[in-house]
């Protein structure tokens, strides 16, 4: 099985966050976001879909109503959780052209939330540059 677009996904996430972290480090940078409330709310807003973006519009084989793609009820387990749940169960039932067919689907759930994240990345950049820029006009006035 190819599992590189997963591999490739999950790295293009972890590249995502790691950039996030370092935005909100940069904006907390001499005491609290200082975040407008205009900024704050578009961050919100992308926030909110976050989860969204884990879900896909035809849900699992043969469970459409089931829509995440990184965890849900495991079809023979009543309860217990499954992870990468199309991927894994076809997996699991030998089932490979199913499988292979479902790595793609959960890599694109994966870099739509790495550009999410982005998004995020993006917004606190640009509030952190702003700061920054203000604090330098500050500094030069104070000369």
């Amino acid at each position: 099985m190819n599992f590189a677009p997963l591999e490739n996904a999950d790295a293009k996430l972890t590249e995502s966050a790691d950039h996030l972290n370092k935005a909100l480090a940069a904006a907390r940078a001499g005491g609290g976001l200082g975040i407008d409330a205009q900024t704050l709310a578009e961050i919100n807003g992308l926030l909110i879909q976050s989860e969204r973006k884990l879900t896909s519009g035809a849900g699992l084989p043969g469970r459409p109503w089931f829509k995440h793609q990184i965890y849900a009820p495991g079809a023979y387990t009543g309860y217990g959780v499954k992870t990468l749940p199309a991927v894994r169960e076809a997996m699991e039932q030998e089932n490979w052209k199913q499988a292979e067919e479902q790595v793609p689907v959960v890599a694109k759930v994966l870099e739509d939330e790495a550009a999410l994240i982005d998004s995020v990345t993006g917004l606190l950049s640009a509030r952190a540059a702003g700061k920054a820029k203000s604090k330098s006009r500050e500094d030069r006035g104070s000369l």
